[in-house]
């Protein structure tokens, strides 16, 4: 009964979730514009609601349907909506368009005509074709559909009915709220009229924002600006009202590695008791309202640190934590973090934590496996390191950033990321608190360690005096081309002006560009004014090249890089980043390197 009267209420408050607030004037708008007409308001909400119920169904029984990602509802529900605004917008576009009724699109037909003439199948296809938007944002929703359905039917179908019951009486409210307020106001109803026009397009601008995930946006920023946050006030609720013990979870649970005390060597022994279990199913559920599941490793082109062996993240559930580490060996931004990371290694991998490194390369040389294995090496890496040259762990992760970390906990859960450098010690933090959990899981009478790491060879980084951002040179990227033809691959005869502007890139002398790089065709130079302390370069040459690096003109002397000797030479072969300048702050600079020859591939500079 509790369960069931938190699903009515859930069902009202999703109405206010910012994933489906944005989708309300599809409710009210399509309402008000054919005046008052309550069964029109009826028709769509109990339609909606009924769409709920059987898309949920449908997800559970069809294994054809499991897989579906959520964008695939989105995108059809956006054009549906953007559909039915273009018809609201122009009433008679379809009967001037002969070729309609030879394409055999009598189902387009109605979707389109249905809503302009009152059809009462157009009313039923815009209800349904909001339910799965509106069924993806309620903490409520996915533990019946996860929990309470695969346990039994019964229950979850009385708690379905509760959920779909208060989503469709709060958005009939609505739609009854807005018509009186357009009756106020004296809005007629003429289907060339100035509202009915209004409301097409809105519907458009709604069905691009829904077919997009544009919307999905919109949610992100509204959920943390802390507005309309009400899965977070789902979550309290069920977490209050809700005993553990009465919680019920998916059957799918490993209970094979259910920990309780630890064994005379200090490992965990493992039992299937009922207790166990149901504690764990308990632990589990109220995760899952939280936290999404770890993805697996995906499409690995190989094993680094593992002898050779195959990994999963999987592997570790129910055994340690596992902070998986998203990088690429050429990157600054990167190489900065490393130091942290194999710190914390040091520290906790003996207490419970394991770290998987996953390489993602952002150019064709990271993804050869003895450049990867000597940056490796060169770093110092004992941890796992797993080649991603296909992005398959990436878009598994739905990842968009080096460096970025992720923190799955003992039960498979990701509790914690990161994007970026810094907050070292709220990281840190984290890590602790996954630990302690771990450890009173598995019933081990051990103390996580505390404090923060301070590794001795970081590189600080005062990002409100750096002055300049990568830059890339290959045809692709290379916007900050200043005296050339940006995004255009090929050949081209530059001359560096006399007048440079800041974080303008100008090359001169004859250059290949490339999607990723630009190759040097003879002598050339490049001439970059930056503000920073410190200049990488990622280049490389299958002969290796002396250049010689100049800071204001003159050779780098005292401000030269580890790369760099102080007569400002430095020789470039191996595909790699070079560090070109190390000054004593932030102050602004003319960067010149010469190139005597062909053959070399410049690729990015990047600061800190």
């Amino acid at each position: 009964m509790i369960l069931f009267l938190i699903s009515l209420l859930a069902g009202v408050l999703t109405v206010l979730a910012p994933c489906t607030i944005s989708l309300l004037p599809v409710i009210v708008g399509g309402s008000v514009a054919e005046g008052q007409n309550i069964r029109r308001a009826v028709v769509v909400t109990v339609s909606l609601g009924v769409s709920v119920i059987l898309f949920t169904l449908l997800l559970k029984v069809s294994t054809l349907f499991i897989n579906v990602p959520q964008s695939f509802w989105e995108i059809v529900s956006g054009v549906i909506i953007f559909l039915l605004g273009v018809t609201m917008l122009f009433p008679s576009l379809y009967d001037r368009l002969p070729w309609v009724n030879k394409m055999n699109l009598e189902s387009n037909k109605l979707l389109a005509t249905g809503y302009n003439k009152k059809n009462l199948a157009g009313d039923i296809i815009i209800g349904a074709a909001l339910g799965p938007v509106f069924s993806s944002c309620s903490p409520t929703y996915f533990l019946i559909l996860a929990t309470v359905l695969p346990k039994s039917l019964g229950a979850g179908l009385i708690d379905l009915f509760a959920y779909a019951i208060g989503l469709s009486g709060a958005l009939l409210l609505v739609a009854f709220a807005g018509q009186k307020l357009m009756q106020k106001f004296g809005a007629a109803s003429d289907p060339h009229g100035w509202l009915k026009r209004s409301v097409g397009i809105l519907f458009i601008i709604i069905g691009i924002a829904v077919a997009s995930g544009v919307d999905r946006q919109v949610e992100t920023y509204v959920t943390n600006a802390g507005y309309f946050d009400v899965s977070a006030i789902e979550q309290k609720i069920l977490q209050k009202e809700l005993p553990q013990s009465n919680v019920l979870v998916p059957t799918a649970i490993d209970t094979s590695t259910i920990v309780v005390t630890p064994s005379a060597s200090g490992e965990p022994t493992t039992t299937s008791t009922d207790a166990l279990v149901a504690a764990t199913k308990s632990r589990i559920a109220l995760k899952s309202l939280q936290y999404p599941k770890a993805p697996e490793i995906s499409d690995p082109s190989a094993f680094i640190n593992t002898d050779g062996q195959p990994i999963t993240i999987s592997q570790f559930k129910g055994k340690k934590v596992v902070l998986v580490d998203f990088w690429t060996y050429s990157c600054i931004n990167c190489q900065r973090t490393l130091p942290y990371v194999k710190a914390w290694y040091d520290k906790y991998s003996s207490e419970g934590l394991e770290i998987i490194s996953i390489h993602t390369p952002e150019f064709a040389f990271e993804k050869d496996q003895t450049n990867v294995q000597n940056a490796v090496n060169g770093f110092g890496i004992k941890y796992p390191v797993v080649m991603d040259n296909d992005y398959g762990t990436w878009n598994a992760f739905g990842n968009e950033f080096w460096p970025h970390k992720y923190l799955v906990d003992i039960d498979g859960f990701v509790v914690y990321d990161h994007a970026g450098e810094g907050d070292y010690d709220v990281t840190e933090a984290a890590i602790q608190k996954a630990l302690t959990e771990r450890a009173n899981v598995l019933g081990l009478n051990t103390s996580i360690s505390k404090g923060t790491v301070n590794p001795s060879d970081i590189t600080t980084v005062d990002g409100t005096q750096l002055g300049s951002e990568e830059t890339y040179f290959g045809s692709n990227r290379n916007d900050p081309l200043a005296n050339g033809v940006p995004g255009s691959p090929g050949i081209q005869n530059l001359t560096i002006p006399d007048t440079i502007r800041p974080n303008g890139l100008y090359l001169g002398g004859t250059w290949d560009f490339n999607p990723e790089y630009a190759e040097t065709k003879g002598p050339t130079s490049i001439v970059f004014k930056y503000q920073a302390k410190n200049v990488y370069f990622v280049a490389s040459a299958g002969t290796p090249i002396k250049a010689q690096v100049l800071v204001d003109g003159k050779p780098a002397g005292s401000m030269a890089g580890s790369d760099v000797s102080t007569d400002g030479t430095i020789t470039i072969g191996a595909n790699k980043l070079y560090h070109l300048i190390s000054n004593t702050d932030y102050s602004a600079h003319t960067l010149e390197i010469k190139i005597p020859s062909a053959g070399l591939d410049a690729y990015t500079f990047t600061f800190g």
